[in-house]
């Protein structure tokens, strides 16, 4: 396969969806876990899709 970027990788793509399932998740949350468990959850998911592309700015 010839990749343009990370956005062509096909696990970039599936970590956006992943951020995406996640931010429609937590949107059910109880409200008291709103700022601390709801927080961590979208930090972690948000960071799937930064250390792919990091790492793929590492090898290019």
């Amino acid at each position: 396969m010839n990749y343009k970027g990370y956005k062509d990788l096909e696990c970039y793509k599936e970590a956006r969806l992943l951020r995406i399932m996640v931010s429609d998740l937590v949107k059910k949350f109880p409200k008291n876990e709103t700022y601390l468990l709801t927080a961590q959850i979208k930090d972690a998911s948000r960071s799937v899709a930064a250390n792919i592309a990091e790492g793929y700015g590492r090898y290019t």
